[in-house]
């Protein structure tokens, strides 16, 4: 949980993103920093995991040993000061008990989890035998950010059908383990596209904070969740408020998957534009400077 009297909220937060790699660059920890800087924050990476995939699916991947994982993340934190940590792809329980000990040690003020089970083609990326201690990992987080297939995994049901489901799972994975949930509602088929931050132990100022805009139909969505929960780190980092930063995160993202489709990369599901914003100022300074 949040330790408020070492939250110190900088315009700049150093974020460290702990998660697996993308070679096409729209999701895992290449999506972690490309979203860190879209928010105004600077990102740092330890790789968990090396995985080779595109935007049509998952080949494989290989966990590089313990020890190196270890040196990484000690080589960064006896150097950095860390405002925030995101957690993505841990896969295996060696990853999973190493990165629980480091943030023992570690206690940065701020940690979110994206609980990585199964990637947008389907493909898995978290041994079964890791489950429980990926349940177990969520009581060390301030924030957990499943959708909707691993939010049913963590409580052990099966996964909601709509949206007045999903919230209700949210509160009994906040009310199990103390930590805030953001509730997504990208996998359902609604209209909207709705997230909620869930706490029932009187960390928000209501039960249930909801920001539903409506919905971007586009196959683009590679590498939203990674980018959501890396965003909501950074903007936390820069607000300490969950439900303004929910809010800004949001905004962000529903103009990330209204540009996505300009991007053209891959032949499957392609990635959300996390610099549409950067790149609609430079153009808009060309066209002005051409004038």
């Amino acid at each position: 949980m949040i330790d408020r009297t070492r939250l110190a909220l900088r315009q700049t937060p150093r974020i460290l993103a702990i998660a697996g790699t993308d070679p096409t660059g729209g999701a895992g920890i290449q999506a972690d920093l490309k979203s860190i800087a879209a928010n105004g924050g600077y990102g740092m990476a330890v790789v968990s995991a090396l995985v080779a995939q595109n935007t049509r699916g998952v080949r494989s991947f290989h966990i590089p040993p313990i020890d190196f994982l270890r040196d990484q993340l000690s080589a960064v934190s006896d150097d950095v000061t860390i405002d925030a940590v995101k957690l993505g792809m841990l896969a295996r329980l060696d990853v999973i008990t190493e990165v629980r000990s480091w943030l023992s040690r570690c206690r940065p003020p701020l940690v979110v989890l994206d609980p990585v089970m199964v990637a947008t083609s389907g493909d898995r990326l978290l041994d079964p035998a890791a489950e429980q201690a990926l349940r177990d990992l969520i009581v060390k987080v301030d924030l957990v950010t499943p959708n909707v297939p691993e939010l049913a995994v963590l409580l052990g049901e099966p996964p909601a059908t709509n949206w007045a489901e999903a919230l209700e799972q949210g509160k009994r994975l906040s009310h199990s383990t103390g930590v805030t949930v953001l509730v997504k509602g990208g996998h359902l088929n609604e209209t909207t596209c709705p997230d909620a931050l869930v706490n029932t132990q009187g960390l928000l100022a209501h039960s249930v904070v909801e920001v539903a805009l409506p919905r971007i139909r586009t196959r683009n969505t590679h590498g939203t969740g990674c980018s959501l929960s890396s965003a909501m780190a950074t903007v936390q980092a820069r607000t300490g408020d969950w439900a303004t930063s929910l809010a800004e995160v949001k905004d962000w993202l529903q103009d990330a998957l209204n540009h996505a489709d300009e991007l053209e990369v891959g032949q499957g599901n392609g990635p959300i534009h996390h610099f549409h914003r950067l790149f609609g100022r430079a153009n808009s300074a060309l066209i002005a400077g051409g004038r």
